[in-house]
């Protein structure tokens, strides 16, 4: 199905897939950490080699100039969320097709498994407005409070400390890198192609610490 619209240059995406019939796509802590790292190694002109996908820390390797800019991304066992800017013409498009082949090709073959892994082309929004391109940080990084809180958006947290160090130790998103300190994988964001709404570490905490104190009333996508 054709989407609605084109990615254009300068634009910010919500971009997202799950696994077909709703399967998991991460199994283990290997599927997650290889993920991760293409996201940095498929967003690049050069291409991808076996050595780069296996070997060095992501501080020692050159990808080119990016393809797109990355915002915000987290990783569940079923699906991902990615925030992106298009940077170059088709940016998005190659720097997606590289991602989502290289990891169907990987998972398949690990798992003995055969056919499409995620559920078909991958989905995308245009963030076409301020509110929405900032609500996106919090969307983003709390998905994963619903490992340990399946329906904290319609009946609240019930403890919030716990909920803050689950987000802060949970290494498949970029939380992390906002919140806490240096990690490699910050090499994957581009925080300046986005606007610059938490001046430092507590603005971004308490940002999202809001919305983790909100009830009801939280829109957005269930991919779950």
């Amino acid at each position: 199905m054709r989407r609605k619209f084109s990615f254009s240059v300068g634009e910010y995406y919500h971009i997202y897939n799950r696994g077909v019939e709703k399967r998991n796509v991460f199994v283990e802590k290997n599927d997650y950490l290889r993920f991760m790292r293409m996201l940095f190694l498929a967003n690049g002109e050069k291409p991808v080699t076996f050595r780069l996908v296996q070997g060095p820390s992501l501080n020692d390797v050159d990808v080119g100039n990016k393809i797109v800019a990355i915002g915000a991304y987290v990783l569940m066992p079923n699906h991902f969320h990615i925030f992106a800017r298009e940077t170059k013409e088709s940016g998005i498009t190659s720097f997606m097709k590289k991602l989502t082949t290289a990891h169907a090709m990987y998972f398949n073959k690990k798992y003995e498994r055969i056919g499409p892994l995620f559920q078909g082309r991958f989905k995308a929004q245009h963030v076409n407005s301020d509110e929405y391109l900032k609500y996106l940080f919090s969307y983003i990084h709390l998905n994963p409070i619903k490992i340990i809180e399946s329906s904290w958006k319609e009946t609240g947290i019930t403890n919030i400390k716990k909920a803050e160090a689950f987000l802060n130790n949970y290494r498949y998103s970029s939380y992390s890198d906002y919140a806490a300190g240096y990690r490699p994988e910050k090499k994957i964001l581009s925080p300046k192609e986005f606007p610059n709404y938490f001046e430092n570490k507590h603005a971004f905490t308490s940002f999202h610490k809001e919305w983790l104190t909100l009830k009801s009333n939280y829109p957005g996508f269930t991919l779950g």
